[in-house]
């Protein structure tokens, strides 16, 4: 997980924490979150995990969730990222398929170790990612077996691959314009993906003045 410290906006890896009383003080000195890629999801599992991806680390598991859950709950910006989409979708109550290719129908491959390529994603219309990111058709990298099956409370999939894979969900309701989240690796696509970080940005901001 990376975090946007109050001093200076300045990016932190926050570490992996045991007792809710780290977890506590280290929520309470960040501002912003983004939760990074990572191994299988596994709760909220819809089927069985294939050989070619590897469970999460259970210490990392019940970290990255206890974390993720005090930011929703302190209302501070939240973006995830392809294991972190999955992860937020599973906090709130959403499911996830265990392997999107071989139990969607139609699925393509979207892991570039299974031979998977870049792609297109489109976003609709009325959405914070059209907003950030345009709404016409564009390419994105492909890096993932997992993928959201049902959309967890307070979220919409407002970005999809022509196969039907959601590849970007947002926050409605209590969570409206507090968390974003994208199946692909936004970190690896340059300037093209830089409004989405810029957004959690100027959104911890407001959140620190606020405070």
């Amino acid at each position: 997980i990376l975090a946007i410290e109050e001093a200076g906006g300045l990016p932190v890896i926050v570490p992996m924490c045991a007792t809710d009383d780290a977890r506590r003080a280290s929520v309470e000195m960040l501002d912003g979150l983004v939760i990074t890629g990572g191994p299988a999801i596994t709760h909220r599992l819809v089927g069985t995990l294939p050989d070619d991806i590897s469970e999460t680390d259970p210490v990392r598991l019940e970290s990255d969730s206890a974390i993720l859950e005090a930011f929703l709950r302190s209302r501070r910006p939240v973006l995830g990222i392809c294991y972190g989409m999955q992860l937020l979708n599973a906090v709130r109550g959403g499911s996830i398929f265990a392997d999107f290719q071989a139990q969607w129908n139609g699925g393509g491959v979207h892991s570039e170790k299974r031979g998977g390529e870049d792609h297109q994603v489109q976003a609709s219309p009325d959405s914070r990612l059209g907003r950030l990111l345009g709404t016409k058709p564009m390419s994105v990298n492909s890096r993932h077996i997992q993928a959201v099956h049902e959309i967890g409370e307070d979220l919409r999939a407002t970005m999809h691959a022509t196969d039907g894979c959601v590849e970007g969900v947002e926050g409605i309701g209590p969570l409206k314009d507090q968390v974003l989240g994208v199946q692909f690796h936004p970190e690896r696509m340059g300037a093209t993906m830089r409004p989405l970080f810029e957004a959690l940005v100027e959104s911890a901001r407001k959140k620190d003045k606020a405070d």
